[in-house]
């Protein structure tokens, strides 16, 4: 069985609006490989259109060149989005059909390395359901004062045990979880 890792960038206040973040080359290269070890990113709407407009070719030229391999290892990357509104999508995409929970289970029972999930609303319901098998949370030294909050809307308290740590010269730090217990 795959695990399920979530994945996101927050910022001090627990915002975490993905374009309010100081983007830079040590974290872009993180994140790369975090999406290189995936086999499938699992992505809600908003996730998806939000990286397929900054990411699918051809990026921007105003993007610096730091960025390209992440650019390329998600562009490369198998993408399956939860969707209610969309009919169809591509860029190495694929809808989920059926039970948000039983697709989700079918999918983490194929072989694979892991499967990962970004935003905000598609992973609180992941939570909700206790699919997902790690946490990170990249907290970047930054307070943007509103927004979208970490995993906003959860129903019950999540308690968690801290299983990595790595710190950046940025002064941001990741930090994977388990659930505990």
């Amino acid at each position: 069985m795959q695990p399920l890792r979530y994945s996101i960038n927050v910022m001090l206040d627990g915002c975490v609006d993905h374009l309010a973040g100081v983007p830079d080359e040590e974290t872009h290269a993180y994140a790369a490989g975090t999406i290189a070890r995936a086999d499938v990113l699992l992505l809600g709407r908003v996730t998806y259109q939000l990286m397929e407009d900054a990411w699918r070719p051809p990026i921007s030229d105003d993007f610096p060149d730091w960025t390209r391999p992440f650019a390329e290892t998600i562009d490369r990357a198998r993408k399956v989005v939860v969707s209610s509104t969309l009919a169809s999508v591509d860029w190495n995409s694929e809808l989920l059909v059926g039970d948000l929970g039983d697709a989700v289970r079918a999918l983490k029972a194929t072989p694979g390395r892991g499967i990962y999930v970004g935003g905000v609303a598609l992973p609180t319901a992941l939570a909700e359901l206790g699919l997902i098998d790690e946490y990170e949370f990249i907290v970047h030294p930054r307070v943007i004062g509103g927004g979208r909050r970490l995993l906003e809307g959860l129903g019950a308290p999540l308690d968690l045990r801290l299983v990595g740590r790595t710190e950046f010269r940025s002064g941001a730090v990741a930090m994977r979880y388990v659930p505990a217990g």
